[in-house]
């Protein structure tokens, strides 16, 4: 197992241990009704006091009579329930060492177990119904129906959208199911509610489908616990779109999986190890900082291959701020290259019996040899592929989600700045405008002031490499620039440079621009705002609609639908042509506030799940439609 290097738990949590999600669960499960009501409480305040023993144990102190211990493995992670022990009278099953295990991180596996034995594949239809499905409508039309895009809507039927069965087993689809209710439960009750004991039910869940071998779905509950828990620690890491995402991820894999009806590759892949990648040659395009909430810092070298390949070679530790500005100048710890960062992002290498990771990542493994080689200036060898298509073809071309952005490159004349934003037109025939925005928006990095020099040159051309932001309309972030070759009002870089200057970590100084303004006319006059599809579209009401659930639960999508606001929403949409949005979010609201009664005219508990299909359809059908605007924007 792993720390996750986004989990955070208050100012003191980097004392307290990571913890295995099934081991927190388990305390929690344990725990009296009467107690569980107090563990929330009970958390608060316990990362401050921990304190670290000279055997590496880390022990926290409930007054005079109680102190809990904490001793991680090897891995300096909590695995196993004895590892973690309370002193007084109802240890274990005491809200004392509930409460320090709800307050440490949350680790991530590292390998999930192997999938449980189970019978055939499930098939037919006994196998069709999925947690909370409408009566006479099954799981996958109703995930079918959610996923369908912009052009669907409640009238969408059949399932000839959803995949094939492909191997699933049954533990693997009661393991779904039973995620999948704990998912919903979690949305029902929303950031407000969404505690420790709400928090572990997911937890446990997610660890059943581990068992299973879902690995994907294990890994969203995790996302959305760790969400939860900054939304309630009020992070300022968190952001409330992040946790929507993260929960639709969920409810989207499990909902499919309990159908019975995903195919085998909607189960994840189990993480895998580096591989034997034999002799390579790469070249080095930029480097770029990295920087984690949680303390850590470094730097990424992106390369490129001989045969078009992305690589990368990083070095990121504990130290924050500082260690992610001093990195770019680091050794690089591989195969004995005497080379550093910046010598690498402008340089190249060669590299017997290498090792890659399945993202592409350079491993330093005892049998890696590298030497340094010539770099080559861009546009020129394998790099010339990245600036020999235009940038919409490029996106276009990239996976619409679940995946990293890759990098691009363009070619671009700068027509003025909009806020902390470049405005910029590709130069080529009917290119649209688009945005430079910060890689990093940290002001200790150069980025956003290397940005603002280049804002004020209007007319500037430049040349763009960057990885775009497939969640604004044409939004590049760009992570290093250099001069167009052959143009005259363009950059003057120093020679050692190689024709690039990394964003994140060279500035740019007045000597780099053409000298006078005389040959820097503009082409254009830049707009006071661009013109931005995604925001202009009044799509944002539906994600405000759905991020008001997400942060107050069921209870606050149902006052909304007590207003005014309803109306206003659907009159909106369907003005602007969005009509099946509109019908969703009616949906959404209209079950948000449903209040069902027993035979006996009593008013019962509604069903999480069935509002958990409600939101999963309005926010699939906005994902679809938002990423149908943003591709648009750059065509």
């Amino acid at each position: 197992m792993s720390i996750d290097e986004s989990s955070t738990g208050g100012p003191g949590s980097v004392l307290l241990p990571a913890v295995a999600p099934e081991v927190l669960a388990e305390a929690v499960e344990s725990l009296s009704g009467r107690l569980r009501k107090k563990l929330d409480a009970a958390i608060e305040g316990c990362a401050a006091g921990a304190v670290r023993a000279a055997d590496g144990s880390v022990g926290v102190r409930f007054g005079e009579d109680a102190v809990v211990t904490l001793r991680p493995g090897p891995s300096g992670v909590v695995t196993e329930a004895d590892q973690a022990v309370c002193g007084c009278l109802l240890a274990p099953r005491c809200l004392h060492r509930a409460a320090v295990l709800g307050a440490s991180p949350i680790a991530d596996p590292q390998e999930p177990a192997p999938p449980a034995p189970g019978p055939d594949p499930v098939t037919g239809p006994a196998a069709a119904a999925g947690p909370g499905a409408a009566p006479g409508a099954s799981a996958a039309t109703t995930a079918a129906r959610a996923v369908a895009g912009p052009a669907a809507g409640p009238a969408a039927g059949g399932a000839e959208g959803a995949a094939e069965g492909e191997g699933l087993t049954a533990a693997q689809v009661r393991a779904a199911a039973a995620l999948w209710g704990a998912a919903a439960e979690a949305l029902a009750a929303g950031v407000t509610a969404g505690g420790a004991v709400v928090q572990a039910e997911l937890l446990r869940a997610a660890h059943t489908a581990r068992i299973a071998g879902l690995p994907r779905a294990e890994a969203a509950a995790l996302r959305v616990v760790r969400g939860l828990r900054a939304a309630r620690d009020r992070s300022a890491a968190q952001r409330l779109a992040e946790l929507t995402g993260a929960f639709r991820e969920l409810l989207y894999t499990t909902g499919l999986l309990a159908s019975g009806a995903a195919g085998a590759g909607l189960t994840g892949a189990v993480r895998r190890s580096y591989e034997a990648g034999g002799s390579l040659r790469v070249y080095g395009l930029c480097r770029e900082p990295v920087l984690s909430a949680t303390g850590y810092g470094g730097v990424a070298t992106h390369l490129l291959g001989v045969d078009g390949a992305h690589y990368s070679v990083s070095d990121v530790r504990p130290g924050g701020l500082s260690r992610a500005r001093g990195a770019g100048a680091a050794s690089v710890a591989l195969g004995g290259a005497v080379l550093d960062h910046a010598g690498l992002a402008r340089g190249g290498l060669r590299v017997v019996g290498a090792t890659v990771s399945p993202e592409g990542r350079l491993g330093a493994g005892r049998g890696v040899r590298a030497t340094a080689v010539g770099g080559v200036a861009w546009g020129e060898g394998p790099t010339a592929a990245l600036f020999s298509r235009p940038a919409a073809e490029a996106v276009a071309a990239m996976p619409a989600e679940g995946a990293e952005p890759g990098l691009l490159g363009c070619d671009v004349r700068v027509v003025g700045a909009s806020g902390d934003h470049v405005l910029v037109r590709e130069l080529t025939p009917g290119a649209p405008l688009l945005r430079l925005a910060p890689a990093h928006p940290h002001p200790e990095l150069p980025h956003a002031a290397n940005l603002r020099r280049i804002a004020g040159h209007p007319g500037l051309v430049l040349r763009v490499l960057g990885r775009p932001d497939l969640d604004r309309a044409a939004t590049l972030r760009p992570l290093a620039v250099g001069p167009v070759p052959g143009a005259e009002h363009s950059l003057r870089l120093p020679p050692e440079w190689l024709g690039r200057a990394d964003l994140g970590y060279d500035r740019l100084q007045g000597a780099h621009f053409p000298g006078g303004a005389e040959g820097l006319v503009p082409q254009e006059s830049a707009p006071a705002a661009g013109a931005d599809p995604l925001a202009d579209s009044p799509l944002w009401r539906v994600r405000r609609l759905l991020e008001a659930g997400v942060a107050g639960g069921r209870r606050a999508v149902a006052e909304a639908a007590r207003g005014a606001e309803p109306a206003a929403l659907a009159a909106a949409l369907r003005r602007a042509g969005f009509g099946s949005a509109a019908e969703l979010a009616a949906a959404l609201t209209a079950e948000a506030d449903r209040r069902p009664r027993d035979a006996f005219g009593r008013l019962a508990n509604a069903s999480a799940e069935r509002y958990a299909w409600a939101w999963l359809a309005a926010a699939a059908h906005l994902a679809a439609a938002e990423r149908s605007l943003v591709a648009a924007s750059w065509a």
